[in-house]
């Protein structure tokens, strides 16, 4: 196949993704200038579903990974496991007639979702293995709708969450493990850029099209820079032209050297987890099961965050200034594993009692202090919250930052019609909360809601 030379390819795409008279211009300054839409600060809680042909064999450590280890790196668990589980012709496709999802009821997982108190949810709609997880115009008989499932996931799973007033996001991987068009790209060292022309940017816009998504969750980006993606000419079309224009919300992951630096919030690494306050919007992605984001069969009790594990590391990121993305891996019959919907609804227990705490809130002046337990503060308005990951001993809990008045007021979100007693401090600075008597819980976290401080 002839290689479309680079600047036609570019300008060509210009032509096509760029309207006359834009808002926004194909370069980093224009684009990193577009306001972040309101909603995606004020959610603050989010669901991640990896699921896809990976999900058949769901072996491995980044299971979602199964393809390459196996016969990119050939990486010794994965070739053993074929072997001793699949006769020596067995291909990676043949994984996906296995991928038949005879379970999968798109309002049931909405259901869970809604009940999680997530506001936002984000499914893969295609991984590196390249299979789409909607009848993708561009992916011929390697798609849920020409193999598999034998169904629209991306357009079911759309219709389903937005019932439940919820966000919808797609995941999209911009490489290929094996694609013949991605890996002739490479080999000519991204000088050309058929995949990108051919592939890449037709399905990112058909995506757009037809789904209409609040958040493009964009991966696979890293073997390349910006331009061979022609990331910056997609998204002044995606800002300028398309139909979720005003609402869209992306990520930074559109290039090598874009990780924490371009785009519409920050992603960065994986699991981010930053230590002091940024100057820009992000996001920390994390999955309840700590050795894969794709389906484990094999995971254990042991290997999967608590319930107290993923409210602390929440309460964190809010109180950062982040939001939070936590992920699951359903089964390739499209169950939601009992383990992680009993995770999502006792996040959900916990939100709506504290939610006032986390939704739409923002950073305060100090972000945590060391007390007896961890604290963690958030603000809204004229209210500081501070989250206890504990329960202080003695049921006194000293607070050094809050600055109290004779305004004062404290109560728990579990009781907000009770004040508690409580003493200042010396000079005003802290104060001294008697706490009251409390069951054990679960989650092990409460929130104290401080008005009339500073």
């Amino acid at each position: 196949m002839r290689s479309t030379p680079v600047p036609t390819l570019i300008f060509a795409l210009s032509l096509t993704l760029v309207g006359c008279g834009a808002r926004y211009t194909a370069d980093w300054k224009s684009l990193d200038a577009r306001p972040l839409p309101t909603w995606f600060d004020e959610a603050k809680f989010g669901i991640f579903i990896h699921w896809g042909v990976f999900s058949v064999p769901g072996f491995g450590e980044h299971s979602e990974w199964f393809w390459y280890w196996w016969k990119g790196t050939q990486r010794a668990p994965e070739v053993a496991f074929m072997e001793k589980n699949y006769p020596p012709d067995y291909s990676y496709a043949d994984f996906a007639h296995r991928f038949r999802a005879e379970f999968f009821d798109a309002d049931s997982w909405a259901e869970i979702f809604e009940a999680s108190g997530a506001k936002y949810v984000v499914v893969v709609a295609k991984h590196h293995e390249g299979f789409t997880n909607w009848p993708s115009p561009n992916s011929w008989n390697w798609n849920s709708m020409d193999t598999g499932p034998h169904r629209d996931i991306v357009g079911e799973l759309a219709v389903a969450v937005r019932k439940r007033s919820l966000h919808f996001g797609v995941y999209h991987s911009l490489f290929e493990f094996f694609h013949p068009l991605f890996l002739a790209d490479q080999a000519s060292g991204f000088k050309t850029q058929d995949f990108v022309a051919q592939k890449t940017l037709p399905e990112l816009v058909n995506l757009v099209n037809v789904y209409k998504p609040d958040l493009i969750w964009s991966d696979g980006d890293w073997v390349a820079n910006d331009t061979y993606w022609n990331s910056t000419q997609f998204l002044a079309w995606l800002y300028n032209d398309s139909p979720v224009k005003d609402t869209i919300v992306t990520n930074d992951r559109w290039g090598n050297g874009c990780y924490c630096t371009h785009g519409g919030y920050f992603n960065c690494d994986d699991q981010f987890t930053p230590t002091k306050l940024l100057n820009h919007k992000w996001e920390k992605c994390q999955t309840i099961d700590k050795q894969s984001w794709g389906y484990r069969r094999y995971m254990k009790a042991t290997e999967l965050m608590t319930l107290h594990d993923l409210l602390a590391d929440m309460v964190y990121v809010v109180a950062m200034g982040g939001n939070y993305l936590l992920n699951i891996g359903p089964t390739a019959d499209g169950m939601i594993s009992p383990v992680f919907e009993e995770r999502y609804r006792g996040m959900g227990a916990w939100l709506r009692i504290n939610g006032e705490a986390i939704y739409a809130s923002k950073t305060w002046r100090a972000q945590t202090e060391k007390a007896v337990v961890p604290v963690w503060y958030t603000a809204k308005d004229n209210t500081v919250y501070a989250v206890i990951l504990g329960w202080p001993p003695n049921q006194q809990l000293q607070l050094l930052t809050p600055k109290t008045s004779p305004a004062t007021n404290v109560t728990l979100l579990d009781y907000p019609s009770v004040p508690l007693k409580w003493n200042p401090l010396q000079q005003s600075t802290g104060l001294l909360v008697s706490m009251p008597l409390m069951p054990a819980s679960p989650g092990n976290a409460w929130t104290l809601k401080l008005e009339g401080v500073a």
